[in-house]
């Protein structure tokens, strides 16, 4: 008997364990709850970012105006750059053609300085001619050889006279004589090869003056040292005159 009123003491005594009461909430009603305080947060974060930064004294409507002024400053910008490209390539157009002009002028500024200086030397020629015209002489004077556009080509210009009585005349043909270096070694080319040769470009006939103007080629990779010019008279197999071009 006392064992059991000991038993019901300590059930429901002042040593009985404590008992707990708690409302059942369902699960659906706690998401709820638990969604609504994240909404919340992030209502506040987001009113405490935008607030900081009006504290900063940043403004959204702000920034969106002056990046549209960037981005308008920036077209056009390229378009002036664009522009100034165009105009770029104009003048420098304009600077090639006038480069080209500038040196076709002065090739021709060139050529004809050479020219007037021929006819310089023409004029003395004739007169030194005029005056010596008694001489019964048959010579070789300004002969000049040089380089052509074409490698391997070369040009060259002789003036034959004749002194003696005016209706005398000379009948013949010139020869080229070149003198080179080739792969090592000496060469020698005669121009034309043969003495019976029907080339007209090397037949001579004149009374008083004979000009000879003409081409003649080479190996490309020969180094042409020097042109000898001679003067055969028809029917003849030693020159009458002979005259030498030595080339730099």
């Amino acid at each position: 008997m006392s064992l059991r009123l000991r038993a019901l003491r300590h059930r429901w005594g002042i040593a009985a364990p404590r008992l707990t009461v708690s409302l059942h909430v369902a699960w659906y009603w706690r998401a709820l709850a638990i969604v609504a305080a994240a909404a919340l947060l992030l209502v506040l974060a987001t009113w405490m970012y935008d607030a900081g930064r009006q504290f900063a004294g940043y403004d959204a409507s702000t920034a969106e105006s002056e990046l549209a002024t960037i981005r308008a400053r920036a077209a056009a910008l390229e378009d002036e750059v664009k522009s100034l490209r165009a105009v770029t390539a104009s003048s420098e157009n304009r600077l090639q053609i006038e480069k080209s002009a500038q040196a076709q002028l002065v090739r021709q500024l060139k050529e004809m300085q050479a020219e007037n200086a021929r006819l310089r030397e023409d004029l003395a020629f004739f007169e030194n001619l005029a005056q010596g015209a008694g001489e019964d002489k048959l010579a070789v004077s300004r002969f000049k050889v040089e380089p052509d556009l074409m490698p391997g080509e070369y040009r060259y210009r002789v003036l034959v006279t004749l002194g003696g009585p005016k209706d005398r005349e000379f009948s013949g043909r010139l020869q080229l004589v070149v003198d080179m270096h080739l792969g090592g070694r000496d060469v020698t080319l005669v121009v034309p090869p043969d003495e019976k040769s029907d080339d007209a470009n090397y037949r001579v006939r004149f009374k008083r003056f004979y000009r000879a103007e003409g081409s003649f080629r080479v190996d490309p990779k020969a180094k042409v040292r020097s042109v000898q010019v001679r003067l055969f008279e028809q029917g003849a197999a030693q020159p009458r005159a002979t005259e030498s071009y030595t080339l730099s």
